[in-house]
């Protein structure tokens, strides 16, 4: 057995077993495909799960086992559903169509804990808080996740951005907000708020502000339509991308690392663009790196390793593992078959979670989910699911 997995089930079983009350889903009867529930929360106790992942599927999530990846339980929920890492070993946010609402994965079981708003957006971990971005009203909820433990709302910092917009919001270990700026119409930037949600800087030369991610030193990056903008030591620095429109809209950081991966995309007018080249971003060194993959990949293929090392899913099947720091791709593991990016970024195509050293992959076109080692490169276990399922997370502490 992988000795990551077994280390972080038996942590998630002892903290399960800690809890003396946990709510799960209305009943249902048992099948092949688990235990069926509702959408509802409820005080029935159910099983605890060792180191849950989340899956979606069109009409609800499917719970797995992240050891043995056996499908413990089925709870439906209509509509286009999201699912992120709360930042504790319990639980996992998922965003539905009426707001954020918190599972408890480990407990199988959808929380009465909502934040309520049109359109739930990014969910961000760092330095130990987890900040909620609401699309629909700029709304930002921040909140330390150890409190979802009580089964109750978090009490938490609220932000309100000045217009509603796609956005994202990161807090720093000193209680610095960092949040987007922008407009239903046009995105241009971020600014920096204190404990008081008082503006201490911002910066407006980022096109098309999208996605964020952490890297060493707390150097937060959100990526613009022309390079990334980095903020650290409580200034902003711009790097511009080597093309007029180089949009970077997706990044994976790591704290063993001070360089950010990035997507990279040359074609503005293209209805979806399939980028062969990604980008690595040094923090430090304030410079961006071109690696073309001689694959394409998409937003769901991105992810970081246990020593920084970046990983891609291509579009041939197989996960990349680059080097940061030269570039060099170092070895390619397969995964699935071959696949194509669909044109609807709502459809299903195979994602990449990352864990420890584990990497789990969805096949949609299989029903399958498969778990692979990343030290050795070969599969520890797969499982077949009644169906195809569209984004992959899990629980998962920290940033």
């Amino acid at each position: 057995m992988n000795t990551s997995i077994r280390s972080r089930a038996l942590t998630g079983t002892a903290l399960a077993l800690a809890v003396s009350t946990v709510l799960t889903a209305c009943g249902g009867e048992d099948s092949s495909s688990g235990t069926k529930a509702a959408g509802t929360a409820s005080a029935t106790p159910a099983a605890a799960v060792k180191d849950p992942l989340v899956a979606t599927f069109d009409g609800g999530l499917y719970i797995l086992d992240g050891e043995s990846l056996k499908l413990t339980r089925t709870i439906e929920l209509s509509g286009f559903n999201r699912v992120n890492p709360a930042g504790d070993e319990d639980h996992v946010v998922v965003s539905t169509d009426t707001g954020f609402r918190v599972l408890d994965a480990t407990g199988q079981a959808l929380t009465d804990i909502e934040y309520k708003g049109a359109k739930p957006g990014h969910v961000v971990r760092h330095a130990g808080k987890t900040v909620l971005f609401t699309d629909g009203t700029g709304a930002v909820n921040v909140f330390d996740p150890a409190d979802l433990s009580g089964g109750k709302k978090p009490e938490g910092r609220t932000y309100t951005s000045a217009e509603a917009h796609h956005g994202v919001a990161i807090e720093l270990a000193n209680g610095e907000l960092l949040s987007t700026l922008g407009t239903e119409e046009e995105r241009t930037g971020a600014l920096v708020l204190d404990e008081k949600n008082k503006e201490i800087t911002r910066n407006e030369k980022c096109p098309g502000v999208h996605g964020e991610a952490a890297a060493r030193n707390e150097a937060i990056a959100v990526g613009c339509e022309d390079g990334v903008l980095i903020y650290q030591d409580g200034k902003f620095t711009k790097v511009d991308a080597p093309d007029d429109y180089g949009r970077i809209g997706n990044q994976a950081g790591s704290d063993a690392s001070p360089i950010l991966l990035g997507d990279y995309k040359t074609d503005k007018e293209a209805e979806l663009e399939r980028p062969t080249r990604i980008s690595l971003i040094d923090t430090e060194k304030k410079k961006l790196r071109l690696v073309d993959l001689g694959t394409s990949y998409s937003f769901r293929s991105l992810a970081r390793g246990p020593e920084g090392e970046a990983l891609v899913l291509g579009t041939d099947g197989a996960i990349h593992v680059i080097d940061q720091n030269s570039g060099e791709v170092e070895r390619k593991i397969p995964a699935v078959g071959t696949w194509q990016e669909p044109l609807d970024w709502q459809q299903a195509r195979p994602t990449l979670f990352v864990r420890d050293d584990t990497a789990y992959v969805s096949d949609p076109s299989g029903k399958a989910l498969h778990a692979i080692d990343l030290e050795t490169g070969k599969k520890i276990t797969s499982v077949a699911l009644p169906q195809s399922t569209n984004e992959l997370s899990g629980v998962v502490t920290g940033s």
